[in-house]
Formats: C-alpha cells, structure tokens, sequence
C-alpha cells in the first residue's frame, strides 16, 4: 500500500533478482493442529545468486534503510565481543545462596558447553522498557514468540538471568521498574502495550517480587536500594492483611492467605479458555502461603538490615508458620494443594509444595516432611525436562499436550512436564539428600534439549508422557534461568563439599 515502509534486501556478493511471486493458500500443518488458522500467503521476493569458494562468505541485508551497513565481519566481530562479555562476567561471578553470598575460591564456574550457551540465551530476554521516570528501565520477555513481559515471569526468572550469570548491575533497573507499577498490594500479571492498562489478576507476582529482592540484596548488598523499595513493600503487605482484589487477605483464623473468585485465575496455574478457568485453585494453594510466609520472612530481615519496626512481620509470619502445619496430608505423607476450596481440600499430587523445601526462610516443614515431599515428587513427577503439573496417577492426568485451544489450555496443568520446576526441585532435593553428583543429573538432560526444540535455548513445557517432547512457547526465560540457579546451586554445593 501507499504508505508502507520500504524494505530493503542486500548481498555483499552476487545478484539479488526481484521476484515478487506470490504462494496463495500455502497449509499450515501445525497450525491445522493447533485449531488455529491455517492457511497463509507467502511472497517470493527476490532470488539470490551467487558463488562461494571454500572458506568464503556471503552478508545478507533485511533493513527498512536504504545504505545499510554491509560489512558482515564486523558484525559478527561485534556480536561476539558482546557474548565473549557475557561469558566473562558469568565465569568471573561465585556461586552463592542466600545464606552465603560471598565469594567461594578455587575459581567457580568450570568451562561447560552447554551451560555457556544457556548464558548467551539468557540475554535474550532482557529488554529495555523505558519510562520517563526510568529511562534506562529494563524487562523481561517472558518467553518467544508469544509472551509479553510479565510480573510473575520475570520475579521468577530474574535471578537466574542475572545474578547466576554473574550481572547484578541488570536486576537493578529491573527491580525499579516494576515498583511503579505497584497498586493495591500487587504487581502486574501482563503489562499492557500502547494505551493499554495492566492486568493485575495474579497473586503471586508479588510474592515472587520479595523474593528477588531478597536473592539480589544478599548478593550485592545494595541496602540503598532496599531503602528505597521498603516502604512500598510495607505497603504490600498491609494490602494483603486487610484484603485486596479477587478476595485476596490474610485469614486472621490460622494466619493463611486466601484468593480467588469465580472465573479468575491467579496462581501460575493460569489456564483460562473464555469462560473456563481450566485449574481455578480458589481457597488457599500450596505455594501461595509458601510465599506469603516467605515474604513475612524478608520482611522482618529487611526492617532488621534497615532498623526498622519488625514486630508485626515476625508475628504475622508466626501466626502462618502455625497454620501451614494444616497442609500436612498425614494419610498421603504430602502436602495439600489447596485448603479451604469451594469443595474442600485438595489432595491432589501437584510440584506446587516443592517450594515449601526449597525456599530457605524458616522451616516450613519438618525435615522428614521435607524429605517425604521431595520424594513424593520425584517418585511421580519428576521427569528428564522438569515436574509435571499433576501426577499420573490422577484420574485428571493429560500425558499430551496438543490439538486445538481447548485440548492445550486443558492439559497445560494436567500433567504437562514444565522446565523451570526443575530449579525448586533441584533446590529441595539439595536440602534434603546434601548430594550435589546426584543433582547434577537431574539436569544434564538439558544439555540435549538445545537441539531439540529451538536450537540453543530451552522451551516453555514438555509433554507429560515419554519422549517428552517440547511443546509451548519454544524459548522460556524462567526455563533458562531456573537450569542456570540451580546448576549454580550445585557448583556451590561441590565446593563446599571439597
């Protein structure tokens, strides 16, 4: 059309001829099986024409400009400084947890192929998103080629994408941009695009938001930036004790957070086909009071590092610590999923306790409730690429992901393996078994999952049946970030043991 942008194709070398022909009706055989529309037009728009010697090379150009730069060798000379940067500052930074963030000699990071690699695919989720309060903000794209950046996304990958690849300095902006986003007590689920608002129907966001806080103040010991976030951390937590959206309040009988409403989804267990919330979770989940109580933890230790008033956190966190002893299912020797729900409690075998063994403020559980947890997901969840989202023996169990909206949407949770599940679990099995060679395995699947799906990065899920095949968005931030945290976790562990 008359106002369309020009688009520009260049060779360095040879012949670009004009084609323009177009492919009318071309089947779309994913597509097809994904419900979605499946028939598309396609434009031949120039054939290249060239001969290369042995050794030789050939730059090609896409650009909206003109005079491009054609120099292909520079380029890439570029772009490998860039990543050689990237590598330096991940084999120059020191495993470390929360508990110990100091740095650890001999030298922390052995050279590792595929490891290296997911540190350059970490990068590429972190973008600029810029305000005029925050122009040089950053985000995180929560996966490619679907996803947008999110809240609860980028809390949970966040530390994995930075602080394991050694580049606090990222975390920084990050942390700051999302504080302004801030309302009633909650974070953003999406963030809205051009003239958009955001969507705040997620609970958890926020919780996973002192948890990367947390995670960076430990490792950089940016108190000042502590300062500046703690007033509107206090805010938060007020917001939750007198209630906020989607009946979201601390339940002043045991000391438990309660959400939900008819027709929302709020946990990460989000799947919501129109008016069908495929896993509602209404009542009080698992991994949410994991978070709450975790949070209280931060808290009381950020009003200590900041002298601040903490009484009211370490009591709210004691009146929880108490009530959570109600999700222990002595029958089953697992924790419930849900408490409180419109039909009760629910005992269905989920991944969702495993953070009540891998988050290391206060002891949730008792260690043989850590160890039977532990035992209980890698017995039934655990696969080669992640937990699945419910075990098989549920009679809900959907082992395949696939078909039309309706097929996907309900079995994301069903049972669907998700790659970032791996991080807690690794974490917990640590706690509870101290064997870092054993750990190790549980990641070195991932190694062959670079090529098995997107070539160099990891994908968002995995379907719950053998051979597990990659299925979702084809590159996932917290899938990455999680295998790097925890792979760190291991190192670390490793070193301690030597």
């Amino acid at each position: 059309f008359d106002q369309a942008t020009p688009f520009y194709l260049l060779t360095s070398k040879g012949q670009l001829m004009p084609a323009n022909k177009w492919y009318q009706h071309y089947f779309l055989t994913t597509e097809k099986y994904r419900g979605l529309s499946h028939l598309d037009d396609n434009c031949h728009a120039a054939t290249l024409r060239t001969t290369l010697s042995a050794g030789e090379s050939v730059t090609v150009v896409a650009s909206t400009q003109p005079t491009p730069n054609l120099n292909g060798e520079n380029a890439l000379s570029i772009r490998q400084q860039y990543e050689n940067s990237l590598l330096q500052a991940f084999s120059s930074s020191p495993p470390s947890t929360p508990s110990s963030p100091h740095p650890l000699t001999p030298p922390p990071h052995p050279t590792n192929p595929w490891i290296e690699q997911l540190v350059l695919a970490a990068d590429q989720f972190i973008v600029d998103r810029t305000t005029p309060e925050t122009p040089n903000g950053k985000t995180v794209i929560a996966g490619y080629p679907w996803f947008g950046d999110w809240g609860r996304d980028t809390m949970i990958a966040l530390p994995g994408l930075t602080l394991a690849t050694g580049r606090p300095e990222i975390a920084r902006p990050i942390l700051r941009t999302f504080a302004r986003y801030l309302d009633q007590g909650m974070l953003p689920n999406s963030f809205p695009e051009a003239n958009d608002t955001p969507g705040y129907n997620t609970v958890d966001a926020i919780l996973w938001y002192f948890e990367a806080i947390w995670l960076y103040v430990e490792a950089t010991q940016d108190f000042e930036l502590l300062a500046e976030l703690f007033p509107a951390l206090k805010e938060v937590i007020d917001w939750h004790v007198r209630g906020t959206r989607y009946n979201i309040q601390v339940d002043s009988s045991d000391g438990l957070l309660y959400a939900g409403e008819l027709g929302a989804q709020l946990t990460w267990m989000d799947a919501k086909v129109d008016d069908w919330v495929v896993t509602p979770r209404i009542g009080k989940p698992v991994e949410i009071n994991v978070l709450w109580l975790n949070a209280l933890f931060c808290m009381a230790s950020f009003a200590d590092q900041l002298n601040e008033p903490k009484d009211d956190y370490e009591r709210l966190g004691a009146a929880a610590t108490n009530g959570f002893k109600r999700f222990w299912n002595s029958g089953r020797s697992y924790c419930y999923d849900v408490l409180d729900g419109p039909n009760g409690d629910d005992a269905s075998l989920r991944p969702n306790q495993i953070f009540a063994v891998s988050l290391d403020h206060g002891p949730m559980l008792t260690p043989d409730q850590n160890k039977a947890v532990v035992d209980a997901c890698a017995q039934q969840l655990l696969t080669s690429h992640g937990l699945r989202s419910l075990s098989p023996s549920h009679p809900d169990y959907i082992g395949i992901y696939g078909g039309d909206r309706y097929k996907r949407d309900g079995a994301y949770h069903q049972g669907t393996v998700w790659a970032w599940l791996i991080g807690p679990f690794v974490q917990a099995h640590l706690k509870v078994y101290k064997n870092p060679e054993l750990a190790r395995t549980f990641l070195r699947p991932f190694a062959h999952s670079l090529s098995a799906g997107c070539v160099g990065t990891l994908s968002e899920i995995f379907d719950g049946d053998a051979p597990f095949t990659p299925r979702g968005a084809y590159a996932q931030a917290w899938s990455v970030a999680e295998v790097l945290q925890a792979w760190q976790l291991i190192e670390k562990g490793s070193l301690l043991a030597s």
